[in-house]
């Protein structure tokens, strides 16, 4: 009886102790991990996400990029990273799409991660360097068509959802030799594409969007359903000759797995508040991003399905590790 009676005493202290941490939580400094370099979207939409953290729970949010292995060093950093909560990972879709094809990926995504929350996607930009003698997608095609050797496709990474939209662009216009030249991450990529390294790239809106409002890349198709309001001239991939053609790139907030649901809710909803503020709005609404904040339980669903639709585009585009 008295055995008994001493382990509800210490399974009721540890529950009160667990609840005092997540109700004070956080009392220090957390760290969002962007497994990419500095300038790509997932690097801007972090930072902006980091901000809103910073104001609404009191505690400096600070990101710091790990990159290297396609956004793998930093996502392995992250689900070896204690379960309380301070060190966080802000990832694209290439987090669920590499262990499709990559055979040495350490981790497991829905094993090794809490999800915490989806924070919302963006059309990708179909972006040329202005030297390329083509006004838009079709007729790009239609000078790789002329000239094989002469372009050249380039992507961040091998997997992201860029990749994903150039190989299937590829293999849907006809030209399968094109050649896709893989970089690690976004801004050395743009910075290529910029300088005619490279000819044209599939890019999320937020960090190549910019560029092409400033005349130093030039918009070729969007990779949405539906042309983006606020470039209006500038056509979809479906327009240019694949109809019902659609890839969006989307952006979640991980923690290590064995997060408390506490700190777990508490995370999702913060998250939530932060990418539907006002500041986010201003500085992402621009480029098209579309912000959802969803619960853990709904983003962990979500990536489920997107394992699923990924793994058939990975297959039938024989995408494997170089």
């Amino acid at each position: 009886m008295k055995l008994n009676m001493k382990r509800v005493l210490l399974s009721a202290a540890l529950v009160l102790s667990t609840l005092a941490h997540a109700q004070s939580y956080p009392t220090k400094g957390v760290q969002i991990v962007v497994p990419f370099p500095p300038g790509g979207t997932v690097d801007v939409v972090a930072r902006i996400v980091a901000q809103g953290l910073t104001e609404q729970m009191g505690q400096p949010v600070r990101v710091e990029n790990k990159a290297g292995a396609n956004g793998i060093i930093g996502s392995d950093f992250v689900s070896k990273s204690a379960p309380d909560g301070y060190t966080l990972l802000v990832q694209a879709s290439i987090f669920v799409i590499n262990p499709l094809f990559l055979p040495d990926v350490p981790y497991n995504v829905q094993k090794n991660f809490t999800p915490l929350s989806n924070l919302g996607s963006v059309p990708l930009l179909v972006v040329a360097n202005p030297k390329v003698p083509a006004g838009n997608l079709r007729e790009f095609i239609a000078l790789t068509k002329a000239d094989i050797k002469k372009y050249s496709f380039a992507t961040s990474g091998l997997g992201s959802a860029g990749h994903l939209a150039e190989e299937a662009i590829k293999r849907q216009f006809g030209v399968p030799d094109l050649l896709i030249v893989a970089y690690k991450g976004a801004g050395p990529t743009l910075t290529d594409l910029m300088g005619g390294q490279v000819s044209v790239m599939i890019d999320p809106m937020p960090s190549s969007f910019p560029l092409v409002k400033s005349g130093k890349l030039k918009s070729l198709a969007v990779t949405s359903l539906k042309r983006v309001s606020f470039i209006p001239e500038v056509p979809t991939v479906a327009e240019s000759g694949l109809p019902g053609f659609e890839m969006v790139s989307w952006y979640g907030l991980w923690g290590p797995a064995g997060l408390s649901r506490d700190i777990t809710a508490k995370l999702s909803a913060e998250a939530a508040r932060s990418v539907r503020s006002p500041l986010a709005s201003e500085r992402l609404g621009a480029q098209a991003f579309d912000a959802v904040g969803s619960s853990s339980e709904q983003f962990a669903s979500y990536i489920q399905d997107e394992i699923v639709r990924y793994a058939r585009i990975v297959k039938e585009a024989n995408i494997k590790a170089e």
